[in-house]
């Protein structure tokens, strides 16, 4: 399937991830730090909840690399072939994406650099480009567009996806026509009835656009070094308030606080000072105005979107007239 679900900590739980693998497409459930236990609870739910393709993703540069590679030996030890990995940026070496490949699953790559891109798919990675368009973390300082010429160009048998901005069937066709395969949605099912995003925060980014969204690098806390794209909330206007707690949290049943500039989005287990707290948001947002289904976000993009047999068969063609 060419439409992918951004694999969001927090907001991308099972539930997501399986009903969006369910409607047809590629659902993906955000790891973020879980390991152990917290992670086999997460991995259960993700089998049981669909028998077609769905992921988890993991993010190289927040768990370090001790702790992804425990978390990539849970996935290929404890789910089917069907349950693909995903990264978020890109690790140390490439010795994570040897073992996955090894192991028979599917790769899939986020990055924000053409150099980056270049490396994944030497694994067969479906390559995702993200541009500053995005909300959350941005792996790099490219406009979405821009980046898929650039990466199609040195890349031309390789699978991209197209991430940032794309809110509307119409913004995923641009894409298309500027060389991605397919596109990656993560603020259009940041709304979604099944999304783990709490109230307010579905609600905020429905009445948005892009205009309220800013870049900064604030919400540091747990994820420190990489600028996002957030709401703008009394934390971005006022930059210098006291790092104090401004909420609880609840994830696979253990409670956390929440301090004033944690990376943490705010879910439907979270409780405090929810205006304050990271509200990833892509400029999307002006084309979204109601919380609906997954799977009917997901008929609503599928119309415009290549299907997988249109895109092998492109590739291969191109393939032979290379030759």
């Amino acid at each position: 399937m060419s439409l992918l679900q951004a694999g969001m900590g927090g907001v991308a739980g099972a539930e997501l991830a399986c009903a969006v693998s369910n409607a047809g497409a590629a659902g993906c459930a955000g790891g973020y730090k879980l390991v152990d236990g917290a992670l086999s609870a997460l991995l259960d739910r993700l089998t049981a909840g669909t028998d077609r393709p769905v992921g988890l993703n993991l993010i190289p540069e927040v768990v370090g690399p001790d702790e992804l590679d425990r978390q990539v030996a849970q996935v290929l030890d404890e789910t089917p072939e069907r349950v693909y990995v995903s990264l978020f940026g890109m690790p140390d070496d490439d010795a994570v994406f040897e073992r996955v490949v090894a192991a028979g699953r599917r790769l899939v790559v986020q990055v924000g650099t053409v150099e980056d891109g270049a490396r994944a798919a030497e694994w067969g990675a479906v390559v995702v480009a993200q541009g500053i368009e995005a909300g959350g973390h941005l792996l790099g300082r490219s406009q979405r567009d821009e980046l898929i010429a650039a990466l199609r160009a040195q890349l031309p048998d390789a699978c991209l996806a197209a991430a940032g901005g794309i809110g509307s069937p119409a913004e995923a066709a641009r894409a298309v026509a500027a060389g991605a395969d397919g596109v990656l949605l993560g603020t259009a099912f940041v709304v979604a009835h099944e999304s783990r995003a709490h109230s307010y925060f579905k609600a905020a980014v429905t009445t948005a656009d892009g205009a309220d969204t800013v870049i900064t690098d604030l919400y540091e806390i747990g994820w420190p070094g990489r600028r996002h794209r957030v709401l703008s909330t009394a934390v971005t206007r006022d930059p210098g308030q006291a790092k104090t707690f401004i909420g609880r949290t609840v994830v696979e049943g253990k409670p956390y606080l929440v301090p004033r500039f944690s990376s943490a989005v705010p879910t439907d287990a979270t409780s405090g000072r929810i205006e304050e707290m990271a509200m990833y948001c892509g400029l999307s947002c002006g084309a979204i105005s109601d919380e609906i289904s997954a799977a009917d976000v997901v008929a609503e993009f599928a119309r415009v979107l290549p299907s997988a047999e249109v895109v092998e068969n492109k590739r291969r063609m191109e393939s032979n007239v290379r030759r």
